[in-house]
């Protein structure tokens, strides 16, 4: 049976690459639901040509153009926050992949989740924000959650049979994005247009600039921290330039496993739509030949900050990863339109953190409560 698919986020960067997916795979999966919150003309074609049963618009003002467009096409139209978490409940879906971008994916997140739905997840800041809440829940429903990140696909790759076999560490690999090797002079100059040119993946802006900060590296050190049931200490991060490696496992004999090839999504959002199976793809293929050199070296947290904060605000637990991803995504955000500088994001981060209300064992109400506080503070200082 074909797999049902409901993608949150359609017209964003995995979205889309989720959709070239499904369509190079007609026979394996069918379009459920869409959402998207602006981006009504996108939403509209690839409704047109999917037929899914149902798309969310996130706009309001936006609903009359979306259902104009689709009613005639016999498919349901929705529109508003409200509609995007019950449409998760559906018993026509199978899979959500969660390609939300920011602290709003966490509750559409949670109730796909108690209603028992498989989860491929491509929001980091879901699980920094309430790792310990989501898996809980997960755990408690029997749902599985697969990772969609290519350094997280790539760990859950190289632990398959290896669940009986204890890991030692894993390294989460990083490009260093456009920065790697400049100072503090040379980053206290650089503005959005540079930093958006990252060297070897396409991805949305707000995702781009926490790669050219490292915060989307630390991010992703918290992410993994509850996907696999790691301590802080058991996770490290490695520059490796060429994007090759997307991520190693060290088990407690020194044995090292990798899972490799050319810097892609379609291959980890097509692993997490599909397992336990691998679909065929004509993708490129990697060639030793090509790569003749693969070279690795230690982050540069000194003038890199966030990497650090990210790593501090994991020691501390509690909702200390929601306070400092509310304070990136407003710093990244000032940063887009040209508020602040490079250099001034994680200066703001960290006063946030030293000054948000922390709390050891927060609630869902208590996660919510510390993102509309912190989002306040950030602006404020800015």
């Amino acid at each position: 049976m074909k797999k049902r698919i409901a993608i949150l986020g359609s017209t964003g960067s995995i979205g889309t690459q989720a959709l070239e997916v499904i369509r190079l795979h007609p026979d394996d999966f069918t379009v459920e639901v869409l959402t998207a919150r602006k981006n009504a003309d996108l939403l509209i074609r690839q409704a047109t040509e999917f037929k899914p049963d149902s798309v969310v618009i996130g706009d309001d003002k936006l609903y009359s153009t979306v259902f104009d467009a689709l009613d005639p096409l016999d498919i349901k139209v929705y529109a508003g926050e409200d509609s995007l978490w019950q449409i998760v409940e559906n018993n026509s879906i199978d899979l959500v992949l969660v390609a939300l971008v920011g602290f709003a994916g966490l509750k559409p997140t949670l109730k796909a989740i108690e209603a028992g739905k498989t989860v491929a997840i491509a929001n980091k800041e879901t699980l920094v924000v309430a790792g310990e809440l989501v898996t809980q829940l997960a755990k408690e429903k029997g749902v599985n959650i697969y990772p969609v990140d290519s350094e997280h696909s790539a760990i859950f790759q190289c632990l398959a049979g290896e669940y009986q076999n204890p890991v030692e560490k894993i390294y989460l690999t990083a490009s260093g994005g456009p920065f790697r090797g400049k100072n503090r002079e040379f980053l206290s100059n650089v503005q959005k247009e540079a930093a958006l040119k990252h060297p070897n993946w396409k991805m949305g802006c707000k995702v781009t600039i926490d790669s050219a900060s490292l915060m989307n590296k630390g991010l992703e050190v918290i992410e993994a921290r509850w996907l696999f049931g790691l301590k802080p200490e058991q996770i490290d991060i490695i520059v490796h330039p060429q994007s090759i490696i997307h991520s190693l496992i060290q088990f407690e004999d020194g044995a090292l496993k990798a899972q490799m090839g050319l810097p892609d999504m379609k291959l980890p959002i097509m692993y997490a739509l599909s397992y336990p199976y691998r679909l065929k793809s004509d993708f490129p293929r990697f060639n030793f030949v090509d790569f003749p050199e693969l070279t690795f070296e230690k982050p540069d947290t000194e003038n890199f900050r966030n990497l650090s904060l990210a790593y501090e605000a994991l020691k501390q637990g509690g909702n200390m990863p929601c306070i400092l991803n509310a304070a990136n995504e407003v710093v990244v955000n000032a940063f887009l339109h040209d508020k602040i500088g490079f250099l001034q994001m994680p200066e703001i981060i960290e006063k946030c953190m030293t000054s948000a209300y922390f709390i050891k064992k927060p609630t869902f109400a208590d996660y919510l409560q510390t993102d509309r506080e912190v989002r306040l503070m950030a602006n404020k200082i800015l």
